[in-house]
């Protein structure tokens, strides 16, 4: 096998595998686990169509693909041994499994369809011994870590959406509607060598605000109304997710307040956000300074979510299944108040936790004091 990134992720799963499950191979089609353990950047064009998958055992790694894509997959997945699927690939398995002395083969249960799960239940049945098991999110608890290549990674995508969105924030004026804006990022995207956005721009102005995720309209934007633009890139394959509310002209008074509550839930939620602290404690830092303030019911989201090969991802900063964050974690920290009928604030940027805290990827200064 080839000296290249993938190899040391390679092993960490392979040990994990053992560890950690009773199965004998595991059957990887998750698009970004795909690529996270090989290389192998092709997208799935739809949930029921895929590019291709892994089949990962102690001593061989297979990848099953396609001839849309055997080109592409030995240029970019060279640890992999490439195999050919010509009558898909439920009907491959059991031939491949009984190669390798397989048993028991962890699938991803969480993107596995009910239908290709039958197929390969039923072509496995009377030849295969084991079946299937659910691999439980191995390789997503993987990711959640960085290793320092995703690290420069990430650095470059947070600072490529950070620039964009200082020149977007520069060039907005009063009449351009939300999807003039969106369409607009995505256009600077593109020209600055981005792989394409990390998601769909939300632009969202005045009573749109209070839409956590509104998709922009051909609504204008007015002056002293707050505007919500929540924005990322994709770059060498990593996503950076930032957010940050403008004003044009002078802010509404009532938002001026809503826009000093968030600010400060932010940076008490930023305070928080460092090695071996529960991943509970920041949002509950942010979520306090909102609740004391009279806003709690209007700030129903979690403070924040991992950011990597996907812009949604372990570890969450959320109540719910709280973990112990770690070196190398990247997450965002986004508070916001959203009053229906009325608009929203959000802030949010992407960091990286280092041993001395949470170190900003998305530096872009735009920000008000609206105190006193």
């Amino acid at each position: 096998m080839t000296d290249s990134p993938y190899k040391k992720r390679l092993d960490i799963f392979r040990s994990r595998l053992r560890e950690k499950t009773p199965c004998d191979a595991a059957w990887i089609s998750e698009p970004h686990n795909r690529r996270y353990l090989s290389g192998f950047r092709a997208d799935d064009p739809q949930i029921n169509e895929s590019s291709g998958s892994l089949l990962i055992d102690a001593t061989r790694c297979l990848l099953l693909t396609d001839s849309r894509y055997v080109l592409q997959a030995q240029d970019e997945a060279p640890d992999f041994e490439i195999i050919e699927v010509k009558n898909g690939v439920h009907n491959l398995l059991p031939s491949l499994l009984l190669e390798m002395g397989a048993g028991l083969l962890g699938f991803e249960e969480d993107q596995v369809t009910w239908g290709l799960h039958h197929k390969v239940s039923q072509a496995l049945d009377g030849k295969v011994s084991g079946g299937l098991s659910p691999l439980g999110g191995l390789v997503e608890a993987m990711r959640e870590v960085k290793d320092s290549d995703e690290i420069a990674a990430m650095e470059a995508s947070g600072k490529l959406i950070a620039s964009i969105v200082t020149e977007l924030i520069e060039n907005l004026k009063p009449g351009l509607t939300e999807r003039k804006v969106a369409w607009t990022m995505e256009g600077m995207a593109a020209e600055a060598g981005a792989d394409g956005v990390a998601f769909p721009p939300i632009v969202a102005s005045g009573s749109n605000g209070a839409l956590p995720h509104a998709v922009p309209a051909d609504r204008r934007l007015q002056p002293g109304e707050p505007i919500v633009l929540d924005m990322g890139v994709r770059l060498n394959g990593y996503c950076s997710d930032m957010t940050r509310t403008v004003f044009l002209g002078e802010a509404e008074p009532e938002f001026r307040k809503v826009y000093s509550i968030v600010r400060e839930a932010q940076l008490a939620g930023l305070k928080e956000v460092r090695p071996g602290v529960r991943s509970d404690l920041p949002d509950a830092a942010a979520r306090r300074i909102i609740a004391d303030a009279g806003y709690g019911p209007f700030f129903g989201h979690a403070l924040g979510h991992g950011v990597g090969l996907a812009t949604h991802e372990g570890p969450r900063l959320s109540p719910l299944r709280p973990v112990t964050l770690e070196e190398g974690m990247v997450v965002t920290v986004e508070p916001g108040i959203y009053l229906p009928g009325k608009g929203g604030v959000r802030l949010e940027e992407m960091v990286l936790i280092e041993a001395g805290g949470a170190r900003i990827l998305t530096p872009e200064s735009h920000y008000y004091d609206f105190r006193g």
